[in-house]
């Protein structure tokens, strides 16, 4: 039966890679890349159509110069363990080599029980056991462990960017092995690109899910998907599957371009899952995509076939 629940989109306009978590004290908690790349803002409100207008606030700024000065990427947040924790991305200047910007992942820490209006606590780089391009860091709990999904450029492999899984020891350091689970192979995530990046974990039907976006940051830009079972050994690359062909893609007809970098929520009653991406109103022209602020958070329900798969359907239906 399809959801007669219908979301007034784009609920937030001009927020590329936006990420949304539902609170247990019923606020939508949203965040988001924001035009310029120099700040991190959070809204909150109690359903999706009211972030756009909803309570807002600046949590943080980039520094004057220097590491976390530059590209203030693709933030996120996330309560853990009490606390409040956002992992954005920032780089020290903006020169690209080797074909990438020079990202790494960062941590805030607010022990306020309103991140608006808390003080955020930098606690530092989340350091991987290579020096290199990161960036989407997200993070989800199972069975009492704490996992860290990311993407990172390994000189050793042809591409931007591949995506890797952790455990945590902390919400801001890493433990143990640090698991290779994906790099762009098939021709649909390597357009203009080589591209697998912005993570979002859902859990169902005793499956892990994790989505992700693949190639250039124009209208080719589309999800695909990974999961393994809930049972299996997660830092075990052998343990997840990964679909072949991508499960959310541009949609010329309702003009919605290059959607992805998502999160995953639930509607305001708890009934049914959402998918929050960003997407174009219209194909790029312009040179560099990144430049161009037309990047909007749109929200969707979506279901479930008989075999426990998501269905995400059409962008805008």
């Amino acid at each position: 039966m399809k959801s007669k629940l219908l979301y007034k989109n784009p609920i937030v306009t001009e927020r590329a890679d936006p990420w949304v978590y539902k609170h247990t004290d019923g606020f939508y908690y949203f965040t988001g890349s924001v035009p310029g790349y120099q700040e991190i803002e959070v809204r909150r409100a109690r359903n999706l159509n009211e972030l756009e207008d909803g309570e807002k606030a600046i949590v943080w700024h980039a520094h004057e110069n220097g590491e976390m000065s530059k590209l203030i990427w693709a933030p996120e947040i996330h309560f853990i363990r009490g606390k409040w924790y956002i992992y954005f991305a920032a780089a020290s200047d903006d020169t690209i080599a080797e074909g990438t910007f020079q990202h790494r992942m960062y941590v805030l820490e607010c022990a306020n029980e309103n991140p608006l209006t808390g003080e955020w606590i930098e606690k530092g780089q989340v350091k991987t056991e290579i020096e290199s391009f990161s960036l989407d860091a997200t993070t989800f709990k199972y069975n009492d462990r704490l996992y860290y999904v990311w993407a990172q450029k390994d000189p050793a492999i042809p591409g931007n960017s591949n995506l890797y899984l952790s455990e945590m020891e902390n919400p801001w350091t890493l433990v143990g092995n640090q698991t290779l689970l994906s790099i762009p192979e098939y021709d649909w995530e390597k357009i203009g690109f080589l591209v697998n990046e912005g993570p979002a974990v859902i859990i169902r039907n005793d499956k892990i899910f994790i989505s992700y976006s693949a190639s250039a940051t124009d209208e080719n830009y589309c999800m695909g998907l990974l999961w393994a079972d809930v049972e299996d050994d997660l830092l075990n690359k052998d343990s997840w599957n990964k679909l072949e062909t991508p499960v959310f893609i541009s949609s010329e007809e309702n003009l919605l371009f290059g959607p992805g970098h998502n999160s995953f929520t639930v509607s305001e009653d708890g009934s049914e899952d959402v998918l929050i991406y960003h997407a174009r109103p219209k194909k790029v022209t312009e040179e560099e995509p990144l430049d161009v602020p037309d990047r909007h958070a749109n929200a969707q329900v979506f279901t479930w076939n008989e075999e426990g798969m998501p269905v995400f359907g059409i962008p805008g239906k």
